[in-house]
């Protein structure tokens, strides 16, 4: 019998859950970010403009929905910021009508001219933040409590190294990959950061999204748009659907390979994907699996026999230009494995 991972029913939509606008720093407003991302195959766009958390419900149809956000940036103060250690997350609501913006402060890390653009709760006090695990565990212990699923971004261009982010705790997800960043020459595909906070005990999600600002020639190959997405399963392109797929963890990432199908036969993984070069399962333990396909080159199933006492396991697809898709960690002690 057929356990599957990845829903068998639903739709598989696009999402950049990662963008920046007109509303803070981007070149685009928020409707011709909507327009440039629909006109590429997406169905989802989150602008999580930094300190501003603005609702676009109006930029939503019936093939297109908007979801609520921003980021919410830790700064550690240092003379030259270009040698501070940053931890950004992406903040989204979980709910249409969460529009309050939690963790504000009316004074700092914004401009306070904008607070009439943003909805926080007045009877709450000032969130003041601090370059501190304990600090900013706070703040994603608060916005999960609020109903937001909140992700950890970008560690390398954050020159945040193990001993940091190995202390962040009770986040919904991280940044497997960030496109702005690996464009701009930051190693930024973090497969390592991911299985360092799994092999710690977190039990958290992967996404892959743009970090768009799109201030280049979108001619250009340092356009950041369009280079890294995650791929959501869900029953219908509704806030909520979408809302309750991301929750589950009912999606994907990718910077360009796609998985059709995910799914446990008794004690074997498989995996159905667009032709790949190479598949790997990478388990919590010295057992890296790989699969090849070396009559044609290209493997487009790939089936991995798994064990209880692997502790997670979860699947990257490799094509033949080294573009990636990576599957959500999934947990043994969840599933029915001898």
């Amino acid at each position: 019998m057929k356990h599957y991972l990845l829903p068998e029913s639903g739709s598989f939509y696009k999402a950049n859950l990662h963008s920046h606008s007109t509303v803070s720093d981007g070149e685009l407003t928020p409707e011709e970010m909507k327009q440039l991302y629909r006109s590429r195959g997406y169905s989802i766009l989150c602008c999580t403009d930094h300190e501003m958390m603005v609702p676009h419900h109006e930029l939503t149809e019936p093939d297109f929905l908007m979801l609520t956000g921003f980021e919410l940036g830790f700064d550690e103060v240092r003379e030259d910021f270009l040698e501070a250690r940053v931890c950004d997350l992406c903040v989204i609501a979980l709910d249409k009508n969460n529009i309050t913006q939690p963790c504000f402060h009316r004074t700092k890390y914004h401009n306070p001219e904008r607070n009439g653009e943003i909805v926080f709760d007045g009877n709450e006090g000032d969130f003041e933040r601090e370059y501190k695990a304990e600090c900013i565990n706070e703040a994603i212990r608060i916005c999960r409590k609020k109903g937001f699923f909140v992700t950890y971004n970008h560690p390398t261009w954050s020159l945040e190294h193990y001993e940091e982010y190995i202390k962040y705790t009770g986040m919904n997800a991280m940044e497997i990959c960030n496109f702005s960043s690996f464009i701009d020459g930051y190693d930024e595909y973090n497969s390592k950061a991911y299985d360092d906070l799994l092999r710690k005990g977190e039990r958290i999600f992967c996404i892959a999204a743009d970090d768009n600002h799109n201030r280049r020639d979108p001619e250009s190959r340092m356009w950041d748009s369009f280079g890294a997405f995650t791929m959501i399963k869900a029953k219908e392109l509704t806030y909520e659907s979408v809302a309750d797929a991301l929750i589950k963890g009912n999606f994907y990432s990718s910077q360009g390979p796609e998985i059709y199908g995910l799914w446990l036969e008794d004690d074997m993984l498989h995996v159905v994907c667009s032709p790949a070069d190479k598949v790997v399962c990478t388990v919590n333990k010295r057992r890296c699996m790989s699969r090849y396909n070396e009559q044609t080159g290209e493997i487009t199933h790939a089936v991995f026999e798994l064990k209880k006492s692997d502790g997670y396991f979860r699947v990257t697809v490799i094509d033949k230009n080294g573009l990636k898709a990576d599957t959500n960690a999934y947990f043994t002690d969840e599933l029915k494995l001898p």
